[in-house]
């Protein structure tokens, strides 16, 4: 009686030692994939940073990198923006800073501005 309990605890165990397993191995699958991905973008993002060297004059990169820490998913629009721009010869190279607030503000002009009235 006891050889067949602990036959049946040796197959529980077996099937929960594997099913541990594949779970570790889709996790391990999902994190490579993952890494794969943030690879990609960072040398996307760097290859932007490496155009904008060329397309911004200095006070231009200086305004897009403050803009790049209030606002991340903007500043890589603009940067893809000015890259195709770039890339097309429709856009006169370098950018200064005033056409840079140009098409900064061309591109907020459908939000709205937010104020604040004290009661």
């Amino acid at each position: 009686m006891t050889s067949k309990s602990d036959d049946e605890l040796a197959t529980i165990r077996s099937q929960r030692m594997a099913e541990i397993q594949t779970q570790l191995e889709k996790q391990a699958a999902a994190q490579a994939e993952a890494e794969i991905e943030e690879e990609a973008k960072q040398a996307a993002i760097a290859e932007l940073d490496k155009s904008m060297k060329i397309v911004l004059t200095p006070d231009a990169r200086s305004r897009l990198s403050r803009l790049n820490l209030v606002n991340p998913d903007l500043t890589t629009s603009v940067k893809t923006h000015l890259a195709k721009l770039a890339q097309t010869n429709q856009i006169a190279i370098p950018v200064n800073d005033a056409q840079l607030k140009n098409i900064l503000s061309g591109l907020s002009k459908g939000k709205r501005e937010t104020t604040i009235r004290r009661i």
